[in-house]
Parts: structure tokens; C-alpha cells; sequence
């Protein structure tokens, strides 16, 4: 049974923290994901040639659509730094997934947009990613669970994002 929010831990040792039922369910969530990334994303790295990093990139700038997003933007969505998601980018376009352009609202800045080559390859990634989550992390869960464990992500997620600071 897991604690309620708010009820006092009563933690004293080290082996009741590790066996503390909250903290292994979080674990179990981290380890979850950290093994699926893994999975998922050298999936994507063998089949497609991308990062699951740069997949997510070319998923933000599909959503976007035109004109593309600044490199703040980019970062904001994908908690990185400025400086980091520069450097992502910089590989991405001399892979020819992606291409800079002039910012129509700002004339000192660029807008980062996906190229045809950068298109095609979401496509494809996103096909070999949609059979590995589905065989990966749909099909392990219940059915009758879920859509239940969907939203449940869903809402952790937009929780966790509120609550992270706004890059200036």
C-alpha cells in the first residue's frame, strides 16, 4: 500500500529509506525509463542514424510547423541549455536534418526549421518508435490499465513542468 501524500516517513536507517515504498515506486518509474530510453533510443540510432535526442527535436520542430522555433525555444521544450541545444542543432544541420533561417520578428535571430531530408526522417523515426513503444511499454500493461497509466503520465508530466523554472 503506498503512503498517502503528506504522511510522515518515518525513515532512521539507511536500509528503511531503500526499502521506503515511495521511494522504491519512484525508483522503479526512473528505472523504467532510464532502460526504455535506452531501448528505445538505440533503436532509433541503428534503424534511423539519430539520437532519440534529435528525434525529439524534429518532433518539436514538426509540431511548430513554420516558420520553426528559436534555439530558446527549443530549449525550453527539451530542458536544455541555450548553449547545449546549440550544439544539438549544429549536428543536426550538418546532418541536413534541420536549417536556420532568418527570424521574421526578430532581425538579429534564427529560427531553426526542418529541412525535407529532416521531414522524412521524423516519419520514418517515428514509425520504428511507435512498434518499440508499443511492444516496449503498451503491451507489458494491462489493457484495462492502459489509458488510466497514459493520463497518469500525462498528468505527472505537466505537473513536473510547471513546477521547473522558465528560462529567462
Amino acid at each position: 500500500m503506498v503512503a498517502a501524500v503528506g504522511e510522515e516517513a518515518e525513515i532512521r536507517t539507511a536500509k528503511e529509506a531503500a526499502d521506503h515504498e515511495l521511494v522504491l515506486a519512484f525508483g522503479r518509474l526512473q528505472g523504467a525509463a532510464n532502460r526504455l530510453e535506452y531501448i528505445l533510443g538505440r533503436a532509433l540510432e541503428v534503424e534511423c542514424g539519430i539520437s532519440h535526442l534529435m528525434f525529439e527535436v524534429l518532433l518539436i520542430l514538426g509540431r511548430a510547423g513554420e516558420p520553426g522555433l528559436s534555439m530558446r525555444a527549443i530549449a525550453q521544450e527539451q530542458v536544455l541549455t541555450t548553449g547545449g541545444a546549440t550544439r544539438l542543432v549544429d549536428r543536426m544541420e550538418t546532418a541536413g536534418l534541420v536549417t536556420r533561417a532568418e527570424s521574421p520578428d526578430d532581425r538579429r535571430g534564427k529560427l531553426v526549421r526542418l529541412t525535407p531530408l529532416g521531414e522524412e526522417t521524423a516519419v520514418r523515426a517515428a514509425r520504428v518508435h511507435l512498434e518499440n513503444i508499443k511492444r516496449y511499454f503498451v503491451e507489458p500493461l494491462p489493457a484495462a490499465d492502459r489509458e488510466r497509466f497514459a493520463e497518469d503520465l500525462r498528468i505527472l508530466s505537466h505537473t513536473a513542468r510547471d513546477v521547473l523554472p522558465r528560462l529567462p
